[in-house]
């Protein structure tokens, strides 16, 4: 995570879950990240139907695409058809991880601007494939954001975030903490642990 707004959201969201693998959707308290609801998004995810829907976005994330973004598809964002970002909700949804993933948008001018999104799993109703906490975040302001809208998305770097607890999340270099970002985490409330070679995953199927 490069952008100081990802790492606020992760760490806020981090702090939350404790030793479960997502916290609750009405566990968010606004107050508590009003300094990041700008460049904040939740979707709300239909597996079956693989899509995912805008059900909030900040007023920055809005002005950078031009429009009132509630209610539309997460992937319109990017485009172009061929530029489906469902990869991106699939892994948090599914696999109940987070994704850092850099971006570049691009105006119909072809001005471009880079971008940050963080996807964070939340449960809501006992389920955690119904909603995503996210931020949107430009690393640099260019001087046409506001007056010319981004019109395609491209993806050009993903990051899945691992299952290590809050005393070690984030960017930790030791060869355990890597070990465990590149294992799936079954969709329930607690996080694995390792026994010997293996990861168990209490509660989860076998």
């Amino acid at each position: 995570m490069k952008h100081p707004t990802s790492r606020l959201l992760h760490s806020y969201w981090d702090g939350l879950r404790r030793e479960r693998a997502a916290p609750e959707r009405n566990e968010i308290e606004p107050g508590a990240i009003r300094t990041l609801l700008a460049d904040s998004l939740i979707l709300e995810v239909d597996v079956p139907g693989s899509a995912a829907a805008i059900r909030l976005a900040g007023t920055r994330v809005c002005a950078l695409f031009g429009r009132e973004l509630r209610s539309n598809a997460f992937a319109d964002l990017w485009g172009a058809p061929d530029a489906d970002p469902w990869r991106l909700v699939e892994t948090v949804a599914v696999d109940t991880l987070g994704v850092v993933a850099g971006l570049t948008g691009t105006t119909v001018r072809g001005e471009t601007i880079d971008l940050e999104l963080i996807l964070l799993p939340l449960r809501h109703r006992g389920q955690t494939q119904t909603r995503i906490l996210g931020a949107l975040s430009p690393h640099h302001v260019p001087h046409w954001l506001g007056l010319r809208p981004v019109t395609q998305l491209r993806t050009t770097a993903l990051r899945v975030l691992g299952t290590v607890p809050r005393s070690g999340f984030g960017d930790r270099d030791d060869a355990a903490a890597d070990a465990l970002r590149n294992l799936p985490t079954p969709a329930n409330d607690t996080l694995p642990f390792r026994r010997g070679h293996l990861l168990v995953h209490p509660g989860g199927r076998g």
